[in-house]
């Protein structure tokens, strides 16, 4: 493929040659024609899609070779015109007969007055004021030259830049004068092209007017009709390229540089409705006027005023929130956020874990937590708030605090220029560094040179840098506090995404306030069940409503039906399921005190709960070890009671009711915690 690209150019300049010496047949020339047309078109759109010149910096070299290719066909089109022109209006290809009696309806002298038009836009009005801007513009770039070169060694003796960038900027520098200094002679191509087609259609018309007669003995009024038809639309069908590769010149050269290309500058521009509004005033008060159009300018008026009432109400919209908002390394700055913190996810930050967010050195952290941001979104079935990153002098130097709702749940101290060595239980050996604890999975580690990080790997520890450490950790926290990240606007977004695939389905939810849908999706997420199956969460919902509209009823009168989404999450299709159970009479116990108590506290005696708590913590731990997922399973009358006792030493756990695992899912039993008298021995 490289030495392919390498010989196309070669072979395109040969095939120039031939098509100026070489005669070729008019099925031949038509191809030749269009791919004209089509390159001028493709030159068009990259000029106007560039976001600044330097974007199509190869545009004066395709300039060049679009010219002369554009000439060879006129001389190979010359060639046939003379030679065939005798024959009749298609002897020069179907093309050439096309622009000669379409676009024209076949009058030679209408063609010769539009030819002349097209001809005085291009060299006059186009060609013209491009070369000037072209002129201009190269002047004050190599004037300023010497001025920029300085800047960026100014720039570089501060620090504010490296000299990698340095270099990359005077490279830029050097390209954008000898880009301008090209454009302004290849604008002399387009008006040196403009004038040869005048030459050459006056070539055509004065040859056919003596090879007519003189010849193939016609008259002089055929030979008019046929060689001068010919002609017009042979040079028809060059200058109507010619004109797009002038325009694309000038919308190069007098294109100032943009974030958006040419249609965003311009539609930014002139989206304000400052501009539509007296428009729309103007042409209404002209639209009314004795005598004028009204069924052309009042529809104009209409369509202006709409417009500007479109943008007023664009403008009157809150700006979108940034994805990631990071605000650590302007010091000095003091601003509203930081007298009301409106955010819901903060990340405090000490002043030594700033190189972590720094935009110099790649901001690490950053991209980690829009990718934490993003997973989460996916696994929990709403967008994730926003995280903001801030320094906070109140933070220790080499510290970090993760707060949800304004409560901090989490904080730990990582090295910033360390890797922190993670023994997870098939490591050997000692490690020479800072003893700590994983702030995520509570695992043994050491805190080590980043040049030790081979060899810790090598004996079995997992080697993670600080910023991942942050990033798993804030992870970790958002999905424990999953819950009170869900608002009623999220919930709103839900319903209207739901709303265009089951309408019905969400109509039916109308009945239920949003804010009681909103405290039943929160009960859902604070037993870890994802909302990524809302459609099915919702068909629950909105039946158990019709039975309660008490937020905690629901939850457990829906529950059952999402039994095997909580499932999934602990085994597979084929794996039992791992449970642990309470015995009978333990269960009867409970299950009278819960009826027993009408404020619905489900409050279990102090002491009793303690002991069921250390029961189920010793049969737990050898399955925690072993990393092997389990749920408790016990009577639906006693679940909820059962969950709020056990969420305090076992937040990970699911909690679940008899009528919750389906009949067809094979269980292990693997542990029953004792009746009462048990617990008491």
């Amino acid at each position: 493929m490289p030495l392919l690209r390498q010989a196309s150019l070669p072979v395109a300049i040969l095939l120039l040659v031939v098509l100026m010496v070489v005669p070729i047949p008019s099925a031949m020339l038509d191809l030749f024609f269009i791919m004209n047309i089509t390159i001028s078109l493709a030159v068009l759109m990259v000029a106007l899609n560039a976001q600044k010149p330097l974007d199509f910096s190869a545009f004066p070299t395709v300039l060049l070779f679009a010219t002369l290719f554009r000439l060879s066909l006129n001389v190979a089109s010359t060639r046939v015109v003379l030679v065939h022109g005798h024959e009749g209006e298609s002897a020069a290809g179907r093309v050439i007969e096309a622009f000669g009696t379409f676009l024209i309806g076949g009058d030679y002298v209408v063609g010769l007055f539009v030819f002349g038009i097209l001809v005085i836009i291009n060299m006059i009005v186009v060609t013209k004021g491009a070369g000037r801007v072209s002129e201009v513009s190269a002047r004050f770039t190599l004037d300023a030259l010497p001025g920029k070169q300085m800047a960026i060694d100014a720039d570089l003796n501060a620090g504010l830049i490296t000299p990698e960038e340095a270099k990359a900027r005077r490279i830029e520098v050097a390209t954008e004068a000898d880009f301008y200094g090209s454009m302004d002679g290849s604008s002399k191509f387009v008006k040196g092209d403009a004038v040869a087609g005048l030459l050459i259609l006056a070539a055509n018309i004065v040859g056919g007017l003596i090879l007519g007669p003189v010849s193939h003995g016609m008259t002089i009024g055929a030979a008019a009709h046929n060689y001068v038809l010919l002609a017009v639309g042979d040079a028809l069908v060059a200058q109507i390229p010619s004109l797009m590769l002038s325009i694309a010149a000038a919308a190069i050269v007098t294109r100032v540089k943009s974030s958006l290309d040419l249609a965003g500058q311009i539609g930014s521009q002139f989206g304000s409705a400052r501009t539509w509004t007296p428009v729309a005033v103007i042409l209404a008060l002209l639209g009314v006027m004795p005598g004028m159009p009204h069924l052309v300018i009042l529809p104009a008026a209409a369509a202006a005023g709409f417009a500007a009432w479109k943008m007023r109400q664009a403008a009157r919209r809150p700006a979108p929130i940034e994805e990631v908002v990071a605000e650590p390394t302007d010091l000095s700055k003091i601003s509203w956020d930081e007298v009301t913190d409106g955010m819901q996810v903060n990340l405090d930050i000490g002043y030594g874990l700033v190189p972590l967010v720094d935009e110099r050195r790649g901001a690490p952290l950053m991209g980690r937590i829009t990718g934490v941001r993003r997973q989460l979104s996916k696994e929990l079935g709403f967008v994730v708030p926003q995280v903001r990153v801030r320094d906070d002098i109140n933070v220790p130097p080499f510290s970090y605090r993760i707060i949800v709702g304004g409560v901090v749940v989490g904080e730990d101290s990582v090295s910033p220029d360390e890797m922190l060595a993670l023994d997870t239980g098939q490591a050997y050996g000692e490690l020479r560094g800072k003893k700590a604890k994983d702030p995520t999975f509570g695992l043994d580690a050491v805190w080590i040179n980043a040049g030790d990080s081979d060899a810790a790997t090598g004996a079995g520890y997992l080697v993670v840098d600080p910023g991942t450490v942050v990033a798993t950790h804030l992870n970790h926290m958002l999905g424990a506090n999953a819950s009170e990240l869900l608002g009623p606007d999220d919930v709103q977004a839900l319903l209207d995404g739901l709303k265009e695939r089951a309408s019905s389905l969400v109509a039916a939810l109308s009945t239920l306030p949003l804010t009681t849908l909103t405290q039943v999706l929160r009960g859902l997420l604070a037993e870890n069940i994802p909302l990524k199956e809302f459609r099915r969460i919702a068909a629950a919902i909105a039946v158990a409503a019709q039975k309660s509209l008490d937020a905690e009823e629901i939850v457990e009168l829906i529950r059952p039906e999402l039994g095997g989404l909580i499932i999934g999450k602990l085994c597979g299709v084929r794996e039992p399921l791992r449970v642990m159970t309470l015995e009978g009479q333990l269960e009867g116990l409970l299950g009278q005190a819960v009826r027993s108590d009408p404020s619905r506290h489900h409050t279990i005696e102090p002491d009793l709960g303690r002991r069921i708590v250390e029961a189920l913590q010793r049969a737990a731990q050898p399955l925690i070890a072993e990393a092997k997922p389990f749920a408790l399973v016990v009577q639906p009358s006693i679940r909820l009671a059962i969950r709020k006792l056990v969420k305090t030493c076992l937040p990970d756990t699911p909690v679940m009711s008899f009528f919750e695992v389906p009949e067809e899912k094979a269980v292990e039993v693997v542990a029953v915690i004792g009746a009462p008298g048990a617990l008491a021995a």
